[in-house]
């Protein structure tokens, strides 16, 4: 009956996970703290598989809701893809070898930084500007999908949000259209941690199934929502995630 129970607990939270991460990214920090409380004793390396085929499934079908709409660049997008899948499977086998303290307090200030800029630019993300794609932004591009590729393989928390963050700072986008290419650009990395975990063994079959099916109406809700109420909307939940973001690295690392 309590196992009954805890199950359809994480229905609930892949749910939230879900409706989160269509529209700014960060449900494995809802899902993971629910998996580890459901299965204390699980090993945490299938609580992150676990949590990976849940996100995949998530951010395919938030992109899937996003793609009939908006535009995507794809000569800039898909380069970056590339990179980020093969630094996020490289940071994925390296993560024995890579100090966690240390991305902890690497993020935990970028982190700042971008709640920072995002809450003085009031105007960040509000304007999609057409931006020429060349070899500068292709290059730049692929730069900044290993880098964050690479920090979503070995750790992940709120790789998302970096990407979203690229895509609105770097290359103009607005919110809606950095939401639908940071999905995607999700899909490369979940995908290629998942190459590491699924032949592992760490993936808890049985109970992803539910959680995905609840994620991915989680996402496409979330997905109406960021058309509905458009670039305002999300920038002020993007706002909200990282003060959380902030505060729980903050509490792990300072408390």
């Amino acid at each position: 009956m309590i196992l009954e129970s805890l199950n359809f607990s994480l229905i609930f939270f892949a749910f939230c996970a879900g409706l989160v991460d269509a529209t700014v990214g960060g449900g494995g920090l809802i899902l993971v703290p629910a998996l580890m409380y459901a299965y204390p004793n699980l090993n945490i390396a299938t609580i992150f598989g676990t949590n990976k085929v849940t996100a995949l499934a998530s951010a395919s079908s938030s992109a899937f809701g996003f793609i009939r709409r908006v535009k995507i660049p794809w000569k800039l997008v898909l380069p970056t893809m590339v990179s980020a899948f093969i630094f996020a499977y490289i940071g994925a086998i390296s993560v024995a070898y890579i100090p966690k303290t240390f991305m902890q307090y690497a993020v935990f200030i970028l982190l700042i930084v971008m709640a920072i800029y995002t809450f003085v630019k009031k105007d960040l993300g509000k304007v999609h500007t057409l931006l020429h794609v060349g070899a500068k932004e292709i290059c730049m591009g692929m730069l900044f999908g290993a880098l964050i590729g690479f920090y979503d393989g070995v750790f992940g928390p709120g790789s998302g949000s970096f990407f979203l963050f690229l895509f609105i700072k770097v290359f103009a986008f607005d919110f809606i259209h950095a939401v639908a290419s940071a999905k995607l650009l999700n899909i490369a990395t979940f995908s290629a941690a998942l190459i590491f975990f699924i032949p592992a063994g760490h993936v808890l079959w049985a109970v992803s199934f539910y959680m995905v099916i609840s994620a991915m109406i989680g996402a496409l809700i979330g997905t109406q929502l960021a058309f509905k109420y458009g670039s305002g909307f999300i920038r002020i939940f993007f706002l909200v995630l990282l003060i959380f973001l902030i505060a729980r690295m903050g509490y792990q690392l300072f408390a």
